[in-house]
């Protein structure tokens, strides 16, 4: 075995989950993996397995877990904890993500949908946990660069200028600043990191995944999350409804808003774009490209705000589409 293999045995001993049987779960895009344990004494868990070598700290996670609950939200209650090793047993949600049950006759889509807003409608008005760092203009900026940094040269197969990086850097922060700082944005709330809970009520029946890299920020941040995710197509009309739903619920101004909203769109996928290359070209993952049109039909309909012209202008100039050709360009640029 190797040694984090004797690590993990010897964790699951010291927590009675050693006698589990363990079957492997999808991963995500980080350095973090999942088991599915199930033992007739205790029932069913999750495995998390985050490498502190490579970067992974489960801190945050265990700190951000504690709050949702605390607000009564459901995130998965954490059995065992070994945070030095990298190690959390979690509650098993079960499989229904979102992704997998909206479009199929086992769920309402439109159901799902306005409990997830309703989540969000409640953490704007949760106080927000000690010590979280703010979504500021540096952090929106650092993000944005992903495009500077990874899609364009392995789109065009060439360097970005310094000249041409000052532009976008100068356009992006310009857009991104004065958003406001009031609420905890959860930054990854998509189809993918939800689960459906039925036999839970109100906004519990949400489950809650990948929650670590919670900052303080807009709240129309995660509500564009939702709405323009990048790996399932949600339908203009449901984008309408829920984003309605949330102007409604929030009472918030729906002018200023909506603003917030297409420029915090803009910005995460031109991010997401920007992260994707690099998981193609970096970490050897392709597959990512396949959601890269996706992401880029969402960036094109923010970017139809009036207040992002120049920022539209500077894309069109000088960032190709994500076509076929440019995909496999930049498959090629991680070989």
């Amino acid at each position: 075995m190797t040694d984090r293999s004797e690590l993990i045995t010897q964790f699951l001993k010291t927590a009675e989950w050693n006698h589990a049987t363990r079957s492997n779960l999808a991963g995500d895009a980080s350095n973090r993996s999942y088991d599915r344990l199930t033992d007739p004494r205790h029932g069913a868990a999750v495995l998390m397995n985050a490498p502190p070598e490579r970067g992974e700290d489960i801190r945050p996670f265990v700190k951000m877990t504690n709050w949702l609950l605390d607000q009564g939200i459901s995130a998965p209650r954490i059995l065992a904890s070994d945070e030095e090793a990298g190690f959390l047993l979690l509650e098993d949600f079960g499989d229904d993500l979102f992704a997998r049950l909206c479009g199929t006759a086992r769920a309402d889509e439109v159901e799902l949908y306005t409990a997830a807003v309703d989540v969000l409608v409640h953490l704007a008005k949760a106080p927000p946990p000690a010590e979280i760092a703010p979504y500021d203009s540096a952090t929106y900026l650092r993000e944005a660069q992903l495009l500077t940094d990874w899609y364009l040269p392995a789109a065009t197969g060439q360097e970005t200028s310094p000249a041409l990086r000052a532009e976008f850097d100068s356009l992006m922060t310009e857009a991104c600043d004065g958003l406001a700082q009031i609420t905890v944005v959860l930054r990854d709330y998509h189809s993918e990191n939800l689960l459906w809970l039925p036999d839970r009520d109100g906004i519990r029946r949400v489950g809650q995944l990948d929650y670590q890299d919670a900052l303080l920020g807009h709240p129309a941040y995660d509500l564009v999350s939702l709405l323009e995710d990048a790996r399932r197509d949600t339908s203009p009309t449901l984008q309408t409804a829920m984003f309605d739903h949330y102007v409604t619920q929030s009472g918030v101004d729906r002018e200023s808003f909506q603003t917030a909203y297409n420029t915090l769109g803009m910005q995460r996928n031109i991010k997401i774009i920007g992260i994707f290359a690099r998981l193609c070209v970096r970490d050897g993952k392709p597959v990512y490209l396949n959601h890269m049109p996706r992401v880029w039909d969402h960036l094109q309909r923010d970017l139809r705000d009036p207040r992002l012209t120049a920022v539209a202008n500077w894309i069109e100039r000088h960032v190709p589409p994500p076509t076929e050709e440019v995909r496999k360009r930049i498959i090629g640029a991680g070989r």
